[in-house]
């Protein structure tokens, strides 16, 4: 049976999302909305909170099912969205399988490390992003341990064991972001080149040449405004460009006098990336993609079973290939950390990080009109209040 506490914990897991995409955040709502949302996690059923983890999973993930139009795979959106509900489901029936405060405690701060497929996209601590507390683990763990302490006190010590360890983890947040260096953008002249190309035109080859003469002219009106550097998005060239000479040939030309940071594939023994490329001074830079979008990019299954899927479902093409670790471009001295758009919201993307900057280069329109590029912004702000970056996300949606 669907209860009103079922119905209350889905709103307020998922109201800072759709507010922040109709652009309107309030703090306070926020803050209230995610304590009372985590309170109700302690207190639910284990048939509620099935429903709930339900219910939530496909308001922040309802999108998913929109890139599989373009494999011409509709049929398996109902069951894929079904498949994620019964997972996020039975991960928050676990929080009441036992009913003993430490136990449900435990549980729902181990949900934070709980990536089902690889997919990281579902953090409970990002309910607090546009809050007065913060998103660090330990912050998410005195908030748990407040409520926790809040159920299973005394009346008389309610009150005073909440308001104690919240003020604490207030005191955190605020020190933590007073001793965190606050990053600026980078002195150069840069343009955002943003596109919306529908995805179903991308790879049309119809397309392809309008949409390659339209990159052109941002490249050369950049260089009539004496920019620096020009940032077009993931696969903004839609095409295997290390393999496209003339094109390359003009691009390293035109890099003479600007900066061109793009996405587009690239080939080599058979083997295909998902990459960026970097022109600058005549000279051409790549890197290649670190983190594959799980089942987008790579089916993260055993290899036999990955095959299977792959020749059913995406007519026998191979995954993606990767490279080992992330690349940092130095760009007239500056220094850019590449991303491209699903591993900007992954630790690994930030491992060894040499600098304050990073350019995130994204395709949204695969799940555009949508909340993804909502999420992915607010996974961004996350991994950047963690790891203290200035980015800079440029998209085609």
């Amino acid at each position: 049976m669907f209860s009103y506490k079922s119905l209350f914990t889905i709103i307020f897991f998922s109201f800072f999302i759709y507010s922040d995409y109709i652009k309107i955040n309030i703090y306070f709502l926020n803050t209230v909305f995610a304590i009372a949302g985590i309170y109700l996690l302690f207190t639910l059923s284990k048939k509620e909170l099935f429903i709930s983890g339900f219910f939530i999973s496909l308001l922040w993930f309802w999108w998913v099912g929109y890139s599989f139009v373009y494999y011409d795979l509709s049929f398996l959106i109902p069951i894929v969205l079904i498949s994620i509900g019964i997972v996020y489901g039975i991960l928050f029936y676990f929080i009441g399988l036992y009913q003993h405060i430490l136990y449900k405690l435990s549980y729902i701060f181990l949900l934070t490390f709980i990536n089902p497929f690889g997919f990281n996209w579902f953090k409970l601590e990002l309910l607090f992003i546009n809050s007065y507390f913060g998103t660090s683990k330990i912050e998410f763990f005195i908030i748990l341990l407040s409520i926790a302490i809040y159920i299973s006190s005394k009346n008389k010590y309610k009150i005073k064991a909440f308001t104690l360890l919240l003020l604490v983890s207030v005191m955190l947040y605020l020190f933590n972001n007073i001793n965190q260096e606050k990053m600026t953008a980078p002195s150069l002249n840069i343009v955002q080149h943003q596109t919306n190309i529908e995805q179903y035109k991308k790879w049309n080859r119809i397309y392809k040449d309008k949409i390659i003469s339209e990159n052109i002219d941002a490249i050369k009106s950049a260089i009539e405004n004496k920019k620096d550097l020009i940032v077009l998005p993931e696969t903004a060239f839609p095409l295997v460009l290390n393999h496209t000479h003339n094109l390359n040939d003009l691009l390293k030309n035109l890099s003479y006098e600007i900066s061109i940071i793009t996405g587009s594939l690239y080939e080599k023994n058979g083997l295909l990336y998902n990459s960026t490329y970097f022109y600058e001074k005549g000279k051409l830079e790549i890197a290649h993609k670190v983190v594959l979008v799980p089942f987008g990019e790579a089916v993260p299954m055993p290899e036999k079973i990955r095959n299977i899927i792959n020749n059913i479902f995406y007519d026998g093409a191979k995954d993606y290939e990767t490279a080992e670790k992330p690349t940092t471009f130095t760009i007239k001295g500056v220094r850019f950390r590449n991303a491209i758009c699903y591993e900007g919201t992954t630790d690994a993307i930030y491992n060894n990080l040499d600098t304050s900057y990073v350019i995130v280069l994204s395709n949204n329109a695969w799940f555009t009109p949508s909340i993804q590029p909502t999420l992915q912004n607010l996974l961004l702000k996350y991994y950047q209040n963690k790891y203290n970056f200035y980015y800079m996300n440029v998209t085609n949606q």
